[in-house]
């Protein structure tokens, strides 16, 4: 008599392997969620730093602050900070640019919908203040954090 062999896997087996790659997921996604936006603060941090290196730069040519983003970028406070438009590159943050003359304050908000939301909002400031208002999009913490 011949014996049949029977090759592959039996449905057990299918459903154990199953569960175990859900498992792994299940731990594996808010590690993954918390790094993109750990990522994309630290994205629009570099964005910051770049545009207050800017506004020093113009403030040594014109003795004054930009009070614009989005207008092209001369060197002079007549111009802007050359962005073209009014998010970070990755879109996760809208850029505000405040005050007049001698100081400045840029603000990143996360934009709402996106992964960022909640998670607060950054400020850079001319003397060199970089705050993130954790978990409050609103910048309105009373004793925000240094950046992490």
């Amino acid at each position: 008599m011949k014996s049949h062999h029977i090759n592959g896997f039996s449905l057990i087996e299918l459903l154990v392997a199953m569960m175990i790659v859900g498992i792994l997921a299940a731990i594996a996604m808010p590690s993954y969620n918390s790094y993109m936006i750990r990522g994309a603060r630290s994205a629009a941090q570099t964005e910051l730093l770049e545009m207050a290196s800017l506004q020093e730069k113009i403030y040594l040519n014109s003795s004054a602050y930009s009070p614009n983003v989005a207008t092209a970028y001369n060197g002079t406070a007549s111009g802007g900070l050359g962005k073209t438009g009014s998010k970070t590159s990755d879109d996760m943050y809208d850029l505000v640019l405040s005050g007049v003359g001698q100081t400045f304050t840029l603000t990143a908000t996360p934009v709402a919908g996106t992964r960022q939301e909640g998670n607060g909002c950054l400020t850079i400031q001319e003397n060199g203040l970089r705050q993130w208002h954790e978990n409050n999009d609103a910048c309105d913490t009373a004793a925000p954090s240094e950046w992490k």
